[in-house]
């Protein structure tokens, strides 16, 4: 079985940009040579890679084609960088990873940025909660991910970065509004509370863990790290904040700690496919030292 090297292209194309129509202007081929190519793929391989759907999908058989794809389009990379001393068209060439949306606000960036503009990639960032990220690596749609798993998926090795501190906190107001000046963790049943979404279980997870119960309590959703904590500081409610995000808004006194002895600990794991890539290592060894710069040690 053998994939031509501009069809798997045509699938990462595809499933990065979500339509056949947006994968060819990308490719700038025709919608209909961008079809061609994936039924080609399909014939080859036996079986149905693509579901036809808006955003386009893998088959379970479309993502092992889809990690065989990324792990030839980083091979090719390394190798056009090995090749090129001058690496301009190697830019052109995309890394995908997954990471978690207080990492991505609060370290992972300096990490990329910390990379030499020789490494010449540039990247498509899955912002997923840490607890899910490895589901992405499983199916091949990452080559790397920050994930709260330690056990390494199929064919990725796991290594530990460091500790993600978060604080419970509320802002004065919502002290004196909702919990009479007193902002002992007892009192928070049944006053707002702010989650990122509906599968975020930090602020539960604190709530059982310091008063004993489990917390019912109106919710306030908003699914963006910078954005949920800017709603923990206006009052709408209170919540679980990184370090990174409240300790300078506690010590100016617009932030309250809830329970200075009782943070929560999360800790975080890079996991990378195991494949030889000098340029997943370049992009590895900037991970790992801004981590053990903003990170608790794990």
């Amino acid at each position: 079985m053998r994939f031509q090297m501009d069809h798997l292209h045509a699938l990462v194309a595809v499933l990065e940009e979500g339509t056949f129509e947006a994968a060819a202007r990308r490719l700038r081929v025709t919608a209909s040579a961008v079809s061609q190519r994936i039924k080609a793929m399909e014939f080859t391989a036996g079986q149905v890679l693509v579901q036809r759907v808006t955003p386009v999908t893998t088959t379970a058989a479309g993502d092992v084609v889809l990690r065989y794809a990324r792990q030839m389009q980083l091979l090719e990379a390394d190798t056009v960088r090995a090749l090129d001393d001058d690496l301009m068209h190697a830019g052109r060439r995309s890394m995908a990873l997954a990471v978690n949306a207080d990492s991505l606000a609060t370290w992972f960036l300096e990490a990329l940025a910390a990379l030499p503009p020789t490494v010449g990639v540039v990247f498509t960032i899955s912002r997923e909660d840490q607890e899910h990220t490895t589901s992405l690596l499983r199916a091949g749609t990452v080559m790397a991910a920050v994930t709260s798993t330690p056990e390494p998926v199929q064919g990725c090795r796991s290594e530990k970065l460091g500790i993600m501190r978060y604080r419970a906190v509320c802002s004065p107001a919502f002290r004196a509004r909702w919990l009479e000046g007193d902002a002992s963790p007892s009192r928070l049943a049944g006053v707002p509370v702010v989650n990122f979404d509906r599968r975020d279980r930090l602020q539960d997870d604190f709530f059982r863990r310091v008063v004993g119960h489990d917390l019912d309590a109106p919710r306030q959703f908003v699914p963006t790290s910078a954005d949920f904590a800017r709603a923990v500081v206006l009052g709408l409610g209170w919540g679980l904040l990184p370090e990174q995000q409240c300790l300078a808004e506690i010590a100016r006194g617009e932030l309250i700690e809830l329970a200075p002895h009782s943070p929560i600990d999360v800790p975080l794991y890079w996991q990378r496919w195991t494949l030889d890539s000098p340029l997943l290592d370049d992009v590895t060894d900037a991970v790992r030292s801004t981590a053990a710069a903003r990170l608790h040690a794990l």
